[in-house]
């Protein structure tokens, strides 16, 4: 038997159990695939992120996300959960103030905040976001969520988003119709597979958590995940969206705090900087927050 370390890290928190957990294999370079997809379902957590040496001269490591079903391009959570376990555990936070991440979807910098040499938060820069028009119906999304039409926020669009992975963005009016859904998740399976989104993202600016500018939920039955408590690409979706679609006030920087996770028990912040990019039309997305690790352990891999 082969030893590895694992870790368990709750991801866009300040407190253990809150946030999401992501687990984290930073030394995966003798590790198959296949392997790689039986570490992910032993986990049973909504992604494992597996760290190798990269053959880039611009990044630090390779990276690859697994869900207990599948592989994924890019986890936002999962990216957090590895850059804060880097940065404190393996003292990249003393040595640079920037990890440089391979993924399947290109480059994903990550920023280092310190405090008096005190890690704050991680903030990675996700790729230029995309958005798609969706051919769905008001009555039928509704009651694939399991909500009432009404609850539909109708000033705003239905649409796909992308900063890595596709999203279905919907519209709610506030924070109580979206702790109200109950999904049908067989047909939301279906829907997003069709659609070839990872997850139903679904979004309100009426939120009761103080503080916060948006409140979120998200549902992905397609790569194996009933509920994702709080998701770092799809609110960098969503940040695309609200810019792209001209929902928020023209300004060359915004700045969203959003609250996810509350209806699932771990509640969540995640901090959106959307900048205007002066030479290109697509803006700058970053995401960030903090994590904390829960779980410090041994992997035992049987010889090949």
């Amino acid at each position: 038997m082969k030893m590895i370390p694992v870790y368990h890290v709750d991801a866009f928190t300040t407190v253990p159990f809150g946030g999401n957990p992501a687990g984290v294999v930073p030394e995966a370079e003798s590790l198959t695939e296949i392997e790689m997809k039986k570490i992910a379902r032993e986990l049973n957590l909504s992604e494992t992120a597996f760290l190798f040496p990269t053959n880039s001269a611009e990044c630090d490591f390779r990276v690859r996300y697994f869900t207990p079903t599948e592989e994924v391009d890019f986890c936002g959570h999962a990216t957090v959960a590895l850059s804060w376990l880097l940065a404190t555990k393996y003292g990249w936070k003393d040595r640079a103030n920037t990890i440089r991440l391979e993924t399947n979807i290109g480059t994903v910098p990550v920023a280092l905040s310190k405090e008096k040499e005190k890690l704050t938060a991680v903030t990675m820069t996700q790729i230029s976001p995309k958005i798609k028009k969706v051919q769905l119906e008001s009555d039928q999304m509704a009651q694939i969520l399991g909500i009432s039409t009404k609850a539909l926020d109708q000033r705003y669009p239905l649409r796909l988003a992308y900063t890595g992975n596709w999203h279905l963005i919907v519209p709610i009016k506030s924070q109580r119709d979206i702790d109200s859904a109950k999904p049908q998740m067989e047909e939301l399976q279906k829907l997003n597979v069709s659609q070839k989104a990872i997850t139903t993202h679904l979004f309100t600016f009426e939120t009761e958590e103080e503080g916060y500018d948006l409140y979120t939920r998200d549902f992905a039955p397609a790569v194996g995940i009933p509920e994702d408590p709080v998701t770092g690409a799809a609110n960098g979706a969503l940040a695309g969206y609200l810019f792209s679609e001209k929902i928020l006030a023209p300004k060359p920087v915004q700045q969203l705090q959003i609250a996810q996770g509350h209806k699932a028990g771990r509640p969540g912040t995640l901090n959106v900087t959307i900048t205007k990019d002066p030479h290109h039309s697509e803006p700058i997305i970053q995401v960030g927050g903090s994590a904390v690790i829960t779980i410090e352990g041994k992997l035992f891999i049987p010889n090949r």
